[in-house]
């Protein structure tokens, strides 16, 4: 059985939610826990045990970690509007950083594999509190911008990179110290999530009904289909968010439709921003470099959650099917 420890900045961006759902339907994986980063006061703490008792699954421990107003932080970011995305109003869920890192320490000598879905400064606080813990680690790190991005997908720079930029000293921290597996924005950028999913959503009990409410909202809110479905050739028209975190955590789950590398990545800091390029005299660590092809995980309950979208091009009739039947499963 895998064990996954979750990172996440959950309540903001509407795929760390749609990760968190793939994680709970995935066969044989143990969530030893979940800290969350950016914190207000516990509220993203808050949405992830609302998310986590609609699953049936308040056991996993749950603590909120660094705070918005730690200093760290490149601005003091907030959350979407409670009252449009979620059915109710949610409890915060405060707590010292101490349970937090605490929380993850204890997934770590568990043997979980660390994967980070949001800015890396819980880990970097960790380390600097148990130095060289995190050697210990099996890191998978959503973020970096280490290639060009593939021309037909959104064209964005190292300052589009939210989880490494908005913390870069606790990224540049991490980057420069371990090796971990980079999942970055670069094949991020590849993947969908779609109106044509929100029907198998909406059919899938109340998690996924939020996912599909959430989504809705973000689509609203963001017009990607706007921005990015109707002038990026690579994605579909009725692109509603990009499936950056439930890609992170399908890598860390030993997923086989991507193409990682081994490669050896320097960083600096210029201008405030991080910038990431290979090189001989780097960290060693692992670069996912593509998405391949619609390749069925292990198992099918991950699929309706993680779209190619070349290959669904291709294969439209038959993604539809399986992610119907993923998600209802």
């Amino acid at each position: 059985m895998a064990k996954i420890h979750l990172d996440t900045d959950l309540g903001g961006d509407i795929d760390d939610l749609c990760a968190l759902a793939l994680l709970l339907r995935w066969p044989d994986v143990e969530i030893t826990g979940i800290t969350t980063v950016i914190d207000d006061g516990g509220q993203r703490a808050g949405y992830t045990r609302y998310a986590l008792d609609m699953a049936g699954r308040s056991d996993i421990p749950v603590a909120a970690g660094a705070d918005r107003s730690c200093g760290r932080f490149r601005y003091a970011a907030g959350v979407p509007r409670e009252e449009t995305y979620w059915p109710q109003p949610v409890t915060s869920a405060p707590g010292p950083l101490s349970d937090a890192l605490a929380l993850l320490r204890r997934s770590i000598e568990a043997g979980a594999r660390i994967v980070a879905i949001g800015p890396y400064t819980n880990l970097a606080l960790l380390d600097e509190a148990h130095l060289g813990l995190l050697g210990q680690a099996d890191l998978y790190l959503m973020g970096g911008h280490v290639h060009p991005i593939p021309v037909g997908f959104p064209q964005w720079d190292n300052t589009m990179d939210f989880n490494v930029q908005f913390d870069g000293a606790s990224a540049r921290y991490l980057l420069e110290r371990y090796s971990a597996t980079l999942i970055p924005i670069e094949v991020t950028a590849q993947t969908a999530l779609r109106r044509s999913h929100l029907p198998a959503l909406r059919a899938a009990g109340p998690l996924g009904q939020l996912l599909a409410r959430q989504a809705e909202a973000f689509a609203d809110d963001e017009q990607y289909e706007q921005t990015y479905g109707r002038t990026c050739a690579g994605l579909p028209d009725d692109l509603i968010n990009f499936q950056h975190d439930p890609l992170a955590c399908a890598v860390a789950l030993g997923w086989e439709g991507v193409t990682i590398e081994h490669a050896r990545v320097s960083v600096e800091m210029r201008e405030g921003w991080l910038y990431e390029r290979v090189d001989e005299a780097g960290q060693a660590i692992r670069v996912v470099t593509a998405v391949n092809r619609w390749y069925p995980p292990r198992s099918s309950h991950a699929v309706g959650l993680l779209t190619r979208t070349r290959s669904l091009r291709r294969h439209e009739r038959g993604r539809d099917r399986a992610a119907a039947r993923c998600i209802r499963s």
